[in-house]
């Protein structure tokens, strides 16, 4: 398997929910209604899933050995943008939580809050993955020889068992608080 098969996949998957969450979005405009349990299983979804799997894969694995590397110019940009989408993201889904507990609350002023930030992120998203797949994970594989593609691969897999058990530990965590 290619080191960027895992995160290929990954890609798909968000997709996916990128669609679900468009629908919504155009439902939310219709109806002026908002699901806020899909709202927030779309939170947790990019938070979890997007976020700490798919981007903790990226940032502390690919592009941690990546700047290793003597990379052209065009790929540290890229990289760089990259990095900046993911900080993007995370802000976006923030913002997107914080209008999903005001409206849950009563606030049905925060509706034009979770369009935007769903908006933002259904626009994200799409263009991000793009980069990812056509413009520079292919390219970037030249950098790794095969031992090290592998090395990392297995770092994929290390960082995916640990994830269930994070997740949870927090969730314990946080409700002890």
């Amino acid at each position: 398997m290619k080191l960027i098969g895992p995160l290929m996949w990954e890609h798909r998957l968000i997709e996916r929910m990128v669609k679900i969450l468009e629908k919504e979005v155009v439902k939310i405009k219709e109806t002026d209604k908002i699901d806020t349990n899909l709202i927030l299983v779309g939170i947790d979804f990019f938070k979890t899933y997007a976020d700490r799997t798919h981007h903790g894969k990226e940032e502390d694995i690919l592009f941690r050995e990546l700047a290793k590397k003597e990379l052209s110019s065009e790929h540290k940009k890229i990289m760089n943008k990259l990095v900046e989408d993911h900080v993007v993201a995370r802000k976006t889904v923030g913002a997107l939580n914080d209008a999903n507990v005001s409206v849950a609350n009563g606030n049905k002023r925060s509706i034009k809050e979770i369009v935007s930030n769903l908006e933002n992120l259904v626009a994200l998203y799409p263009r991000h993955i793009y980069t990812e797949d056509e413009a520079f994970f292919y390219p970037i594989m030249e950098y790794f020889n095969k031992e090290e593609q592998e090395n990392m691969l297995e770092k994929f897999w290390d960082f995916d068992r640990k994830m269930i058990h994070e997740k949870y530990t927090n969730l314990v965590n946080d409700l002890e608080i």
